[in-house]
């Protein structure tokens, strides 16, 4: 298990470098940093004092000596400075990204039992009317994108009932507050885990182990909880495990349709302000969240399933 984890370190560590040089090549394309030069400076700026302002500001230097400098300075924790926020970057992401955390905890307490109880129900009798049900449900909510589920909701609860805040506040984890942006998402989360989870009930039920089961005179209850339903979830732990980089793309949506001023939020400012070292740090940490997830996710599955074994 150690050389497989230290295999899979080395990858991560490969992957992150390849995908950070391939972010920092995109951002640092000729119209971006033209438009850079303008947005700093003056609108009207002629051709010629946009390639003296480059020049001067190190940006015609060679690409890969520009990556080497940024990933050392990012290895030392110096991430440069967001123009959109005048302030260093260090000082606007462990904030944002702990508003961000905020929502995406209570998007998954939310989701993930919802979603392993419709699985389980929808799973245990396949074919039913609990099954068929349960199922369209799930299809329904996944087919809704955040921004369309999260617009009809808004309508209803906020302007219509005004029960509840169509403008979410950072900070702010009053009911009224967080309901709209965590049901939006978990919604749409919910339906996916769901019909993973009832995919793999549903075969679990339908196993050798489970009709000896049934053969020795077990209740139903009896089956899927001690038999069933352990080996049921070991599929969708891995779905579980990946909803975590999924919320960093969905909070991009989420937070801006409710005003929520969190990581994705922040994500969007620095890409409509062309904000290079902002945009930088914002890819660093999707990357890391990507790989650091993937990582437990194939060492929780290889230790759930007794038939994984790790050379």
């Amino acid at each position: 298990m150690l050389a497989f984890i230290a295999r899979r370190l080395g990858v991560m560590v490969a992957t992150m470098l390849a995908l950070t040089f391939v972010v920092f090549t995109l951002v640092n394309l000729e119209p971006n940093l033209r438009k850079l030069a303008l947005e700093q400076n003056n609108n009207r700026m002629s051709s010629e004092a946009v390639d003296i302002w480059l020049d001067a500001n190190g940006y015609r230097r060679p690409l890969i000596v520009r990556y080497g400098e940024w990933l050392g300075n990012t290895l030392t924790g110096e991430m440069g400075r967001s123009t959109r926020f005048r302030k260093p970057v260090v000082d606007i992401l462990p904030e944002r990204l702990g508003y961000t955390g905020i929502l995406a905890f209570w998007v998954m307490i939310t989701m993930v039992p919802g979603a392993l109880i419709i699985g389980v129900l929808a799973g245990m009798r396949e074919g039913s009317k609990t099954d068929r049900s349960l199922s369209i449900l799930s299809i329904a909510t996944t087919a809704t994108p955040e921004y369309v589920s999260g617009i009809i909701f808004t309508v209803i609860f906020a302007s219509w009932l005004g029960l509840l805040k169509g403008v979410a506040k950072a900070g702010d984890i009053s009911f009224e507050n967080f309901t709209l942006p965590v049901m939006t998402m978990s919604l749409y989360g919910m339906g996916y885990i769901a019909r993973m989870t009832r995919a793999s009930m549903a075969e679990v039920m339908t196993s050798q182990y489970i009709r000896t089961a049934r053969l020795k005179g077990l209740s139903f209850g009896a089956i899927v909880v001690k038999h069933a339903l352990r080996n049921a979830l070991i599929a969708p732990f891995t779905v579980i495990m990946l909803q975590f980089p999924w919320l960093l793309t969905g909070v991009v949506i989420v937070e801006k349709l409710f005003n929520y001023k969190g990581f994705g939020w922040v994500l969007v400012e620095a890409a409509d302000n062309n904000d290079i070292d902002l945009l930088l740090a914002c890819s660093i940490v999707s990357v890391a969240v990507v790989i650091v997830t993937q990582l437990i996710s194939d060492v929780g599955y290889a230790y759930l399933n007794p038939r994984i074994r790790v050379r």
